[in-house]
């Protein structure tokens, strides 16, 4: 079972909410999830992302790999930039 953190989008219709999540990469994009770790909302300027990185630390170490939207905005947050 490969482990991937990625989003998951919620919210309304052209309103969109995005859950970042720990989930198996064979599962689907708004499926079942181990863990949430964080939440993006990109109609706030700037947008607003809050972190759990003591967990996507955890996860991290245990062998996840984040998508590569979830990599820029762990950069952009300014949180492993060392490991992403």
């Amino acid at each position: 079972m490969a482990v991937i953190i990625r989003l998951a989008r919620h919210g309304a219709k052209k309103k969109p909410f995005y859950r970042i999540v720990v989930a198996d990469s064979e599962s689907p994009r708004d499926g079942r999830y181990l863990e949430k770790v964080g939440t993006y909302d990109p109609l706030i300027d700037p947008a607003r992302v809050t972190l759990k990185p003591e967990r996507i630390k955890y996860w991290m170490d245990q062998g996840a790999k984040p998508s590569d939207t979830v990599r820029s905005l762990l950069k952009k947050e300014g949180y492993f930039a060392a490991n992403a």
